[in-house]
């Protein structure tokens, strides 16, 4: 995130080759950004808006690694600069949303820049730091958490479409699923064109088995943003069960055995009930489950411990989690192992670590 910053006072050249990167920001000329602020940074390793000017296009230029640092690098400098910390928050939130850690560490930026902004009355940062956190909140699945984050920010920015689609986000995971559709249904009257509230009515539509206006809805999301909706990668249900076969042989030999005892099974969609059975409840968008007690944790004492364990893997759900045919087939395995790691006696963190998460 690199919006326009308010000026410090600068010495004259110092200030027209920052204008000069303001100007190849604006136009995407994000290489040429770079090589601005690295020959300005040789001179000054310290000025600030160079500092960000580099770490923003090294995150445009997908150098993310080399972008991180330079966040860091450039928050020694300006520990209080508010739009530094909301470029910083919004890099490891958003670019770098699937690595939990850079989450958290994000999370804790949109804190400090919360704080901030509040002592120094800032309403329009607060909102923004209000926003990221509770999307921040949302991927790592705390939605109660993010559900007070965005009507929070929404108090700030009653019409933000932004805010109100993810506070939908956090309705529909938490499986107020009337409240989600009411949500979304209205940034539609304002904003017909918003392509996130369009899927989210196609997932409402199809849990609530109206697979023709989940197909319109689907499409209509496609149609305004291809690159975030591609077409689901789909399956026959031989070619789905074939995959699912291979997932199990290539568990390593150890582990088979404790699937004696256990079935596997597919099934398009988890419902309602499989969802709410437990406080939170779980995301409608998962992958699989593992229904039953850990081979650990049985007791010759408790009946229910009797019946077989299950693993139920959600077709329609992992077909659009993947974008290719090849995606697709790696995560039924993953979703194979992260179930048998369940069925084992492995909670959540356990199999973060292994990269099962």
């Amino acid at each position: 995130m690199m919006g326009k910053r308010e000026k410090r006072s600068a010495p004259g050249d110092v200030e027209e080759r920052l204008e000069a990167m303001a100007g190849a920001f604006e136009s995407e000329d994000f290489k040429g950004v770079l090589e601005q602020a690295e020959a300005l940074l040789k001179e000054a390793p310290a000025q600030p808006e160079a500092l960000h000017y580099r770490a923003a296009a090294l995150v445009e230029l997908e150098q993310f690694e080399e972008a991180a640092q330079a966040w860091q690098q450039a928050l020694r400098v300006s520990p209080e600069d508010l739009e530094l910390i909301l470029g910083a928050a919004d890099f490891l939130l958003c670019r770098m949303g699937e690595d939990r850690e850079a989450v958290e560490d994000g999370l804790t930026l949109c804190g400090r820049g919360r704080t901030l902004a509040e002592r120094t009355d800032n309403v329009e940062m607060v909102y923004e730091f209000l926003l990221l956190e509770g999307m921040g909140l949302n991927q790592v699945g705390e939605c109660e958490r993010a559900l007070e984050s965005l009507e929070a920010a929404l108090e700030h920015m009653p019409r933000s479409v932004d805010a109100r689609v993810e506070r939908g986000i956090a309705l529909f995971e938490l499986c107020r699923f009337k409240e989600a559709q009411s949500a979304f249904e209205k940034v539609l009257k304002d904003t017909p064109d918003e392509a996130w509230a369009h899927h989210y009515l196609g997932l409402l539509a199809e849990r609530k088995g109206d697979p023709k206006e989940a197909k319109k809805r689907f499409a209509k999301a496609q149609a305004l943003m291809p690159e975030e909706f591609p077409p689901p990668v789909s399956l026959s249900e031989q070619e789905f069960d074939q995959a699912l076969e291979a997932a199990v042989k290539a568990l390593p030999e150890h582990v088979k055995g404790y699937l004696d005892n256990a079935t596997i099974s597919v099934e398009d969609i988890p419902a309602d009930d499989e969802l709410m059975d437990q406080s939170p409840p779980l995301s409608p968008c998962i992958l699989g489950v593992f229904r039953g007690t850990p081979v650990g944790e049985r007791s010759v004492t408790n009946a229910y411990d009797h019946f077989p364990a299950a693993i139920v893997l959600y077709q329609k759900n992992l077909e659009r989690f993947a974008k290719t045919r090849e995606e697709l087939i790696e995560q039924i395995g993953i979703t194979v192992m992260h179930e048998v790691g369940h069925l084992v006696g492995l909670d959540e963190d356990d199999l973060w670590e292994r990269g099962l998460d």
